[in-house]
């Protein structure tokens, strides 16, 4: 692995953009299915996993949400056992912990039992508990009836993505954004923001929060737009409280999972988190707006569309984000001890929402595919748990546009 100069020019066979944990396991598993692939990974930021791998709260899922036979169920149930092998080799720092998805209110058990037995389709263990058993896992917790799934654990996926990145063999280039593309017949040129040109014969497009736009620029037409939330945490001073990680039932009508509880791998405890529009694409507080960013969103129909339809969701997403007291009100359900005390503000994150044209919330990872190029145009939660899996995905069909340029 090395770093190219400003103003030269390199050949590879397949270029990826964006090293985030997705882009960077897309390399690898180029390396480890074509070895002998030349591969080119552009950053624009300064090293690796800088927004939304390493922004998160470290979880490695166990596929428990997700609908059966969906490439989320299939690549999260894998991707977590193997991203626990992948730790364990690399020495990683890692643990499964097993987690609770508690139900606070009656409304909420059909629910909690419908996730019993999707956890069951998807091949998760899964146990179920009452009020007497949920305080045996967790004293300060209270709910009417919890699930206990064994596989979920935490992990540092800034770490993990490190690692990727040292092990793929490709050459990966920091600092420089995309701001030309140019697709003929007989490849792609890309040039960046430093004045840097890469020629490829197949281009993978793994930009996150700017997938939708580098679509754009290769001349494909997305059929979405990225709508970013921004997701507000805060750190729990007194982690005691929480022995490991605690969630409530999610909405099935929202791909977000509601404010929760975490304990990292650092043995603090995250809280959160929430799930607001962001007013720049990497807006990682309210004081932060871009004019193109918030431009692109509103001239998307699916945004106002979306807009409409879960409005009064998002005012309490929002609501919850300006008054701390409504936050902690949140957490309290499941954690009566906790105060406002307990709660101090910690880093944000912001997920790559993709939404359709008419409005709906893209819930599972979307790739398309044109000539020359594969778009990986949403991978939210749970990509990171599944980014191995993922990256052979991605690989096996860049690798078979490769055969057939």
């Amino acid at each position: 692995m090395g770093g190219l100069g400003s103003m030269g020019r390199v050949d590879c066979d397949v270029l990826v953009i964006g090293g985030g944990i997705v882009g960077l396991s897309t390399a690898h598993a180029l390396a480890r299915l074509a070895p002998g692939t030349r591969v080119v990974v552009l950053e624009k930021e300064d090293g690796p996993a800088r927004h939304q791998t390493g922004r998160n709260s470290g979880v490695i899922h166990s596929g428990i949400y997700y609908k059966p036979g969906s490439l989320k169920a299939r690549f999260a149930v894998r991707g977590a056992a193997e991203m626990v092998k992948f730790c364990a080799e690399h020495g990683i720092a890692h643990e499964v912990t097993g987690k609770l998805i508690v139900a606070t209110e009656r409304d909420e058990l059909p629910r909690l039992h419908a996730l019993v037995q999707r956890g069951r389709e998807n091949g998760i263990p899964v146990r179920e508990l009452g009020p007497t058993q949920i305080s045996e896992y967790e004293p300060q917790v209270r709910g009417l009836a919890a699930i206990h799934v064994g596989t979920t654990g935490i992990v540092d996926y800034g770490r993990v993505a490190e690692q990727l990145a040292e092990s793929s063999g490709a050459e990966i280039v920091y600092g420089g954004a995309v701001d030309l593309i140019s697709r003929r017949a007989s490849g792609v040129a890309v040039r960046t923001s430093t004045g840097l040109v890469v020629r490829a014969r197949v281009l993978v497009n793994c930009a996150g929060l700017q997938c939708d736009r580098i679509a754009r620029l290769a001349g494909d037409d997305p059929g979405m737009r990225i709508v970013p939330f921004r997701g507000e945490y805060y750190d729990l001073v007194r982690p005691e409280l929480v022995h490991g990680l605690v969630y409530p039932v999610p909405d099935p009508a929202f791909p977000f999972l509601g404010v929760h509880l975490t304990r990292g791998i650092g043995g603090g405890v995250h809280v959160g988190p929430n799930a607001v529009p962001a007013l720049a694409r990497e807006g990682y507080g309210w004081g932060t707006v871009r004019p193109r960013d918030l431009a692109d969103e509103l001239a998307w129909p699916g945004s106002w569309r979306m807009a409409a339809r879960h409005w009064r969701y998002g005012a309490g997403e929002v609501w919850r984000s300006v008054s701390k007291p409504a936050f902690v009100e949140a957490v309290r359900r499941l954690l009566p001890a906790v105060t406002a005390a307990d709660l101090v503000p910690a880093a944000a994150g912001v997920r790559a929402q993709a939404v359709l044209r008419d409005g709906t919330l893209v819930d599972d990872f979307l790739i398309r595919e044109s000539a020359r190029t594969v778009h990986v145009l949403n991978a939210p939660s749970p990509a990171a748990t599944a980014s191995l899996p993922i990256g052979r995905e991605i690989a096996s069909r860049a690798l078979t546009a490769l055969r057939a340029a």
